[in-house]
C-alpha cells in the first residue's frame, strides 16, 4: 500500500464530520448565517476530499462522479427561495435526501459556482436594486440578508469592485 494511504476498511461512516451545523454556536463565531453556510460548505467538500484521500487510489482515476442536475436544481429553487434569511446545509441536505458534501459537488458542477457564492449573489442582487431605490446602505444590509452594513460592503467590494455608497451615489448622477 502506498504511503500516506489509509485502508478502506479503517474508515469508519461518520469518521470524518461532514457538516458544521449551526445549532453548534458557530452562528456566535462566524456572524451571520450566510457565512455558516459559506464555512459548512467549505467543511462538506474539505471533509469530503479527506475521505477520499483516506480511502485509496479510485478504481478509475479518470471516472468523475456524474452531477446530480435534478438535485442541483432543487437546491438552486431552496437558495432562491431563502435569499434574505439564508440556510444551513445539514436542514437542506436533509430536506433533499443528499449528502452535504454531493449536494455542494452537484450545484457547482450543474452552475459553475459554489451554492455560498450564489446565495451571495442573489443577496448582492437584492442589496443593489435596494440601493438604486433610495434605501440606506445600513438598511438594505439588513434588508437583504447581510448581517450590517459592513458585511454587505465586503462582499460588495469582492463582487463589484465598488462600495455600496459609491454605487447608489453613481447611480443617482446617472439618473440626474
Amino acid at each position: 500500500m502506498p504511503t500516506g494511504w489509509v485502508r478502506p476498511s479503517t474508515i469508519r461512516a461518520g469518521a470524518i464530520p461532514c457538516s458544521w451545523p449551526a445549532s453548534t454556536g458557530c452562528t456566535a463565531r462566524w456572524g451571520t448565517r450566510g457565512d455558516v453556510f459559506e464555512a459548512e460548505s467549505s467543511v462538506a467538500v474539505l471533509a469530503d476530499a479527506l475521505r477520499t484521500r483516506l480511502a485509496g487510489p479510485p478504481a478509475e482515476p479518470w471516472s468523475e462522479p456524474r452531477a446530480d442536475a435534478p438535485l442541483a436544481r432543487r437546491l438552486r429553487g431552496l437558495l432562491d427561495d431563502h435569499v434574505t434569511e439564508g440556510v444551513v446545509l445539514a436542514e437542506v441536505a436533509g430536506e433533499l435526501g443528499a449528502h452535504p458534501s454531493h449536494l455542494v459537488r452537484s450545484f457547482t458542477r450543474e452552475y459553475g459556482i459554489a451554492p455560498h457564492r450564489y446565495l451571495t449573489g442573489r443577496r448582492l442582487d437584492v442589496a443593489r436594486r435596494l440601493l438604486l431605490a433610495g434605501v440606506a446602505a445600513a438598511e438594505a444590509a439588513g434588508l437583504a440578508g447581510f448581517y450590517d452594513q459592513a458585511h454587505l460592503t465586503r462582499h460588495f467590494r469582492r463582487f463589484l469592485g465598488t462600495t455600496p455608497a459609491a454605487y447608489a451615489r453613481s447611480a443617482e448622477r446617472m439618473s440626474a
